[in-house]
């Protein structure tokens, strides 16, 4: 069998002010599984917001240090919903290696993307 991504962890520090600003930009409800998490199913893989002092964990907060990707049907509504959730998204752009995407960090500092969908780069076609 081949791995299969199911889970992707961002680390926040508000567990309420990230699930706030999360369901606003995705447009999904997300479900809390323990005091410290909140999950959002994302066709599949499941988006975990963590906040680590709540969980126990007494490693420093450090927001991801790489960006996340998204695919989504409406570029447009996704960028105005990051905006309405306080974000700051980037100007929308068709990359070199031909995604259309804007980019908006979360509260925390973590760094999101959002691609048009059947525009993702996947590899195998980009060569610089």
């Amino acid at each position: 069998m081949t791995p299969r991504l199911y889970r992707v962890i961002l680390p926040v520090r508000d567990l309420d002010a990230a699930r706030r600003f999360y369901e606003v930009l995705l447009g999904l409800q997300s479900e809390q599984v323990s005091q410290g998490r909140r999950y959002f199913d994302c066709g599949g893989v499941v988006l975990a917001l963590l906040d680590r002092a709540v969980e126990g964990d007494e490693r420093p907060y450090a927001s991801n240090p790489e960006t996340v990707y998204f695919a989504v049907d409406d570029l447009e509504e996704t960028r105005a919903r990051a905006a309405a959730a306080g974000g700051a998204p980037s100007a929308i752009e068709t990359r070199p290696w031909g995604e259309t995407s804007f980019y908006v960090d979360d509260p925390d500092g973590n760094s999101l993307c959002f691609a048009a969908a059947g525009s993702e780069f996947r590899g195998g076609r980009f060569v610089p």
